[in-house]
């Protein structure tokens, strides 16, 4: 039996899968767990949270870091004249549990008190999880104030939140005495980790082998860069000498890049999506002495996300069922939107949202630029359209909350259109299970995955959006998904801008609609087709299982399979020898879908021929292990790892033949 990497007192319920025994912590500034702990901004805390979700569901030797916002991101309420208005209000979860463990790390010359909390697993079914938080008696205003508000606006409080996460985070694993086998920094954030941790080992290669990096970024332009003196006066690096800084990071001047440095700390990097992964090589390329780049793609955990009656309808095939339960939920949104905007939506008519952070690049007012076309649109009778915006810029981007508030004033004369506030969990799953089509228009290329509109179309929803981030990987036009097409790279940002909308109110007014409204029977097998193939790939549960066989494997050791196996050989008629593989445990890779040539659900074997083995080399894994690998579903798995029996040498040729 394999044992959790942490104390008794905080390990998993769960026995760990052997295929996940390697030890890893993730690091991350945010997390969507649940509705009732709010310390989370948008995609990136949602992705964590589905991450924390699903390495419970795969039994991994896991646990999350972050840091526990005393006041969250923001309450998102409204104003007099319905305007957006920010509230900061503190929170009080009573199912966080004091670890009793408190120690103090050095920020701007200070000492600053850290208490650790504990959030059991069977809370909110994820792994083992800890937050920090300076929100402690003996600190000071300065210091309590740290971990007040997510990403605070303030560039030197910031960077101490970034120290509480990464070296505050080393810090707790040394007081609880583990060192696990890998740090996974989701984002740059947590990066001091790395020099805490060469400042112990004195080894850039220690921790290289350490580090693995995810980078959410897609253009250099948004990587977070800081005046490394300003750093080393924060104690950022951890009291590591700055020539020290300079020679392991390959920073030479004063401006500290830290997603560059991440990526020469790190063993390996990966962004959020295949383009994603294309767009990061290519935008780091210049740059020396970088870590290799791979992608793995983000997805979101199906379990939490889909709504049971149309996964059932989705089952079944049922498209009765289906478009049954999503009139249902298409009523429960819409009580929703009469309590916050005072309009009655009407459940037979098609439904769009937008829903997402308000940033520029995902241009959530896009399709009413063209005020007649967005009059018309809203002015059809023949085929009606109903349109929810939802999103939550970040409370000091004033550009964002200014496009927010002029939604609001633009859809106020018209019953059916509305922006609604409050984009959070909850909120997100109404808004997913009660829309027809999930509008996504980002700048392409700008999008590095944009995952909600996975959840979407878990539940019904089908997507509308321009080809970037993970759409590409799904996407199928007019089969599971409508797709804007890639406009022109040179043109100017107000052609580019003109020229998506047109396609997508071409797309809006010659494809959807009719197709929902003319050919419905159609419409509900598109549905169907897209709830299927989201499916297959797009569960959280993949994702983890990547991470640990593409991010979390070294380059001299086997990754863990999916399985348990059993190796031996044995000689075949024509002298040759066999590899036989016995498969165990293997009932939860039948459900995925499993090859034809296994057996049954309790066990399977494979038997591949392999070449005479030669006399002078005996050793088992010499020679099967170079040569065995198979493939599932386009993805090569590495061979399994022996077992004790078959990890002997072979003896000769000669007195095998016997």
């Amino acid at each position: 039996m394999i044992s959790s990497f942490l104390p008794k007192a905080f390990a998993p319920l769960y026995q760990i899968d052997p295929a996940f025994a390697k030890s890893a912590v993730y690091f991350s500034m945010e997390y969507a767990i649940d509705q009732s702990f709010k310390i989370y901004s948008g995609g990136l805390g949602f992705l964590a949270g589905s991450h924390m979700r699903s390495a419970a569901a795969m039994r991994q030797n896991f646990c999350g870091i972050g840091i526990f916002w005393t006041c969250g991101y923001y309450n998102q309420t409204r104003g007099e004249d319905r305007e957006m208005a920010v509230q900061f209000r503190r929170k009080h979860p009573a199912f966080l549990r004091d670890t009793g463990i408190e120690f103090s790390i050095r920020i701007y010359e200070h000492d600053v008190r850290i208490r650790a909390l504990y959030l059991p697993g069977d809370v909110f079914h994820t792994v083992p999880m800890f937050f920090l938080t300076t929100d402690v008696e003996g600190n000071g205003p300065f210091a309590r104030n740290i971990t007040q508000r997510l990403y605070d606006h303030d560039h030197g409080v910031r960077i101490a939140q970034y120290m509480v996460l990464g070296l505050g985070g080393a810090r707790l694993l040394e007081e609880l005495g583990v060192e696990p086998d890998v740090y996974h920094l989701n984002e740059a954030h947590g990066l001091s980790a790395a020099f805490r941790y060469f400042q112990q080992t004195k080894s850039k290669a220690a921790v290289k082998s350490k580090f693995v990096f995810t980078t959410h970024t897609p253009e250099e332009a948004g990587n977070e860069k800081t005046d490394i003196h300003l750093l080393e006066r924060a104690g950022f690096f951890s009291d590591v000498a700055l020539d020290d800084v300079r020679e392991i990071t390959g920073i030479q001047d004063d401006t500290f890049n830290h997603s560059l440095a991440a990526l020469r700390l790190a063993r390996k990097a990966n962004g959020v999506s295949k383009l994603h992964g294309e767009v990061s090589r290519d935008m780091w390329k210049d740059y020396s002495d970088i870590c290799p780049i791979d992608h793995v793609t983000n997805a979101q955990h199906k379990k939490y996300w889909t709504d049971l009656g149309l996964e059932a309808a989705r089952i079944h095939g049922d498209l009765d069922a289906l478009q049954n339960r999503k009139r249902e939920l298409k009523e429960r949104l819409f009580r929703t939107v009469a309590d916050q905007a005072g309009k009655l939506f009407d459940p037979d008519v098609l439904t769009l949202v937008w829903a997402r952070r308000f940033a520029g690049y995902k241009r959530a007012d896009l399709i009413t630029r063209e005020r007649q076309l967005f009059r018309d649109l809203l002015a059809n009778t023949e085929m009606p359209i109903q349109i929810i915006w939802a999103g939550k810029p970040y409370p000091f981007d004033y550009s964002a909350i200014d496009t927010f508030n002029e939604m609001v004033k633009l859809t106020m004369p018209y019953p059916n259109a509305t922006v609604l506030v409050g984009y959070e969990l909850d909120l997100s799953a109404q808004l997913k299970c009660g829309s027809d089509v999930w509008l996504n228009n980002p700048v392409v290329t700008r999008e590095a995955s944009g995952t909600s509109g996975m959840a979407a179309a878990m539940n019904a929803s089908v997507n509308f959006s321009t080809w970037d981030g993970w759409i590409c990987e799904f996407g199928k036009n007019g089969e599971n998904s409508f797709i804007a097409p890639p406009v022109a790279p040179d043109l100017s940002p107000e052609a580019r801008d003109h020229q998506d909308l047109i396609n997508l109110y071409r797309i809006l007014q010659d494809s959807i609609l009719p197709l929902y409204y003319s050919k419905n029977h159609d419409w509900w097998k598109l549905v169907l087709q897209s709830m299927n193939d989201v499916t297959a790939f797009f569960d959280a549960n993949r994702m983890v299982r990547e991470y640990y066989e593409k991010m979390y494997a070294t380059s001299t050791e086997v990754a863990a399979p999916w399985f348990s196996w059993s190796i031996g050989l044995r000689k075949s008629n024509n002298g040759d020898f066999m590899l036989k593989a016995q498969l165990f445990d293997f009932i939860h890779l039948q459900k995925q879908g499993a090859p034809r040539f296994y057996r049954n659900h309790r066990d399977a074997c494979i038997e591949a021929s392999l070449y005479r083995l030669c006399p002078d080399h005996g050793n088992v894994k010499t020679h099967i292990l170079p040569w065995f690998g198979y493939f599932y579903h386009g993805h090569r798995f590495a061979a399994p790892q022996l077992s004790t029996a078959a990890n002997a040498s072979v003896r000769p040729l000669k007195s095998l033949h016997r």
